[in-house]
Parts: structure tokens; sequence; C-alpha cells
């Protein structure tokens, strides 16, 4: 039996090719599975263009956080090379105005500074305080290979993908008309997207699964490996 459709894995803020080794191990006798880099690009826009020329004409495509923003910019320049959609520990909305907003800016430069200052393992051992099920960070294993991976990063890559997100376009709108299998998931405990996010974005998208993953934060392919990937297969054969 041959291959099906491709596969494009998108990471997110500082992620690489680690955040997904699980599922990409369980999907690649399926598919071919490609993971972008966006390099020093600073626009979600960007990012999505170099995604659909580093791509074949037609694929799967799952983004996890702000690779789901980034999937969200490859639907809306070229839908008909969508196959299936799976929106992972995500969000549609722009930054919000006013003191909200200013709240994120002023955090995401923090540790921007102190990465700089620090450097970015030092960051990522605050930044991960936030970003996963907080009974687990006592896991050396699990908060170790969160922080390897993003200080395997570059401040400048990491201050080029903060430029990014702070001017994220509005997705909301992209929601409703999308009619290729769609996935929607998150940690039920994710304090940084949302479970309740998700449940709106999925009441949205016609057809979609949306899949809360009990006991876990906000990275889910790291937390809840197997889980994420039982989902991830089954959305998959529905291609």
């Amino acid at each position: 039996m041959g291959l099906g459709t491709p596969l494009v894995l998108l990471p997110g803020l500082v992620c690489d090719p680690t955040v997904w080794a699980h599922a990409h191990a369980a999907l690649e006798t399926r598919a071919a599975v490609t993971i972008p880099a966006y390099d020093s690009l600073d626009a979600l826009g960007a990012m999505a263009e170099k995604v659909l020329r580093e791509t074949p004409s037609r694929f799967a495509l799952a983004g996890h956080s702000m690779g789901g923003r980034v999937a969200l910019e490859v639907l809306r320049r070229a839908p008909e090379r969508v196959a299936a959609l799976a929106l992972l520990d995500t969000g549609v909305q722009p930054l919000a105005a006013g003191e909200a907003g200013q709240r994120e800016a002023t955090g995401r430069h923090e540790l921007l500074q102190l990465a700089r200052d620090q450097g970015m393992a030092a960051m990522a051992a605050r930044w991960v305080q936030g970003m996963v099920w907080k009974p687990r960070l006592g896991e050396p294993a699990l908060i170790g290979s969160v922080i390897d991976m993003f200080a395997r990063s570059s401040t400048d890559i990491f201050a080029a993908q903060i430029r990014a997100l702070l001017a994220r376009p509005d997705a909301s709108g992209l929601l409703a008309g999308i009619r290729c299998p769609a996935l929607v998931l998150c940690g039920e405990d994710d304090t940084w997207a949302p479970a309740s996010r998700h449940r709106e974005m999925a009441v949205q998208i016609p057809g979609a699964t949306l899949e809360l993953i009990p006991e876990c934060g906000h990275m889910c392919t790291l937390e809840r490996p197997e889980a994420v990937t039982r989902a991830l297969l089954a959305w998959y054969s529905r291609v």
C-alpha cells in the first residue's frame, strides 16, 4: 500500500521538529511528513507563504500554537491545497485592544529581554512554568525536553516570532468556511490557549472534531504524546 496524502506539521513559537516527534513517528508510515522551519521570518503571512512554496500541491495540515495560526494563514491563501486541518492549542483572535493587549506585549518583551540577558535556556526555564500542567513541573525529563528545545533556538528568531505574533491577523472569519476534515485539540488545562476558546472554534467549523486532553497544558504533543497522536491518526484517517 502506498502512502496517503502528504502531511505538513507546523511547530509553534521557537519550537522545532522535537515537538512533533511522537506524531511524526506514527504518521510517517502513512504519509510523507514535512515539518517546515520559519527561519527569521517575522510575519505569519510570510511564514505561510514559505510553507506553500516548500510543500506538495495538496496536503493535510496540522499546526500547534503559533503553528496553528500559520496553518490558518496557509488556508487563507490556498484553501484548495489543504485536504484536512488540525488546530492544536492555538487561537484565531488578533492582539487584544487596550490594556489586555499591552499586558501580552509587555510579557513577551520581558521574556525576550531575559533571553538576551541570560540566554534562551534561562528564558525557557521561566516560560515553561506556565506552559505545562502544573503537577508535572517537577518531572525533569518532560521539563528538560521543553527547555532544551527552546534553547536550541536563538534570540533573533525569538524576537522575529514575537513580532509575528503581536501583529497576528484576525482569522476568526475563516472558520465557518472550512470544508475539509477538521480537528480542534487542546490540553484541558492549557492556561495560555484555554479549552473554552477551542470549544468556540470547533462550533464554528462545520463538522469539526473537538478533543480536550485531560491533565495537559499548552505543550500537548510533549505532555501527552500518545493521546495527541491517537487523535491525529483518527483525524488523518478522514482525509
